[in-house]
C-alpha cells in the first residue's frame, strides 16, 4: 500500500479531525501520532532511524493509504521526493490561536518529560526531537511559536507543486476536502474532535 494522502500541517492544526474524515473518504487507514504510541514497540524505532536520516517509509507506512500529523509533518519534503503522486493537505490555523493551543497542550506535554509514565519517555523525547526538526525551539514563547508555525506553512507552500497541495482548515468542512481528493461529499457530518480537553484525555489513556 502506498500513500495517497499526506498531512504536512502540525499537530494543533485539526489533524484528529483530518484522520477521521480522510478515513471517511476511503483513504484509510490514516496514520497519526496516537498510532505511534499505540504500536510503540515497531513504530517508535522507525521513526527515531528517520530522525537519524535512515527512513524506512514503506516500513513506517506499513498497512496505511495516508498520514497526517506529527511526526509526518516534520518529513514533507521527504515524503514529498519519496510519494510524488500523493497529494498533500496543509492544515492551518489563525498562528496566535495555534500558538495558544500548542503552548496549553503538546509544548506542555514535552515539558514534562522526566515526570511522564517510564513507559512514554522515548516517545516523548522523540516527539520532542521532531518538532525541534521542524524548525520549533524549546522556550520559545508566543510570538517565538507564531514565527515558527508561520515559517512551516511557507515552506511546505514552497516545497510542494500547488497542483497536489490543498492549504485547509477544517473549519471549512467536507466541500474542499472532497473537492481536491475527488471524491463525493458524504451524507455525514465532517468529524470536529480534539479540543484542550480531549487532547488530555487522550493521553490520559495511553499512561
Amino acid at each position: 500500500m502506498s500513500l495517497k494522502v499526506i498531512g504536512a500541517g502540525i499537530g494543533r492544526t485539526g489533524t484528529y479531525s483530518l484522520k477521521l474524515a480522510i478515513s471517511a473518504l476511503g483513504f484509510g487507514p490514516c496514520h497519526h501520532m496516537e498510532e505511534v504510541v499505540k504500536h510503540l514497540p515497531v513504530q517508535l524505532p522507525l521513526w527515531q532511524a528517520a530522525l537519524a536520516g535512515r527512513a524506512d517509509w514503506p516500513a513506517i507506512y506499513d498497512g496505511y493509504a495516508s498520514a497526517v500529523d506529527w511526526p509526518t509533518a516534520r518529513f514533507f519534503r521527504e515524503l514529498n521526493a519519496a510519494y510524488p503522486e500523493a497529494k498533500f493537505v496543509l492544515s492551518h490555523r489563525d498562528p496566535r490561536t495555534w500558538a495558544e493551543s500548542f503552548d496549553a497542550t503538546i509544548y506542555k506535554l514535552i515539558s514534562g518529560t522526566d515526570e511522564a509514565p517510564e513507559h512514554l519517555r522515548e516517545w516523548l523525547a522523540m516527539g520532542s526531537e521532531v518538532i525541534r526538526q521542524t524548525g520549533i525551539p524549546m522556550g520559545a514563547d508566543l510570538a517565538g511559536l507564531e514565527a515558527a508555525f508561520t515559517a512551516h506553512t511557507a515552506a511546505v507552500k514552497a516545497e510542494i507543486p500547488a497542483d497536489r497541495l490543498l492549504v485547509y482548515q477544517v473549519k471549512d468542512g467536507w466541500d474542499p476536502l472532497c473537492a481536491f481528493l475527488g471524491v463525493s461529499v458524504p451524507d455525514e457530518p465532517f468529524p470536529r474532535t480534539n479540543d484542550r480537553g480531549e487532547f488530555w484525555d487522550l493521553i490520559k489513556s495511553f499512561s
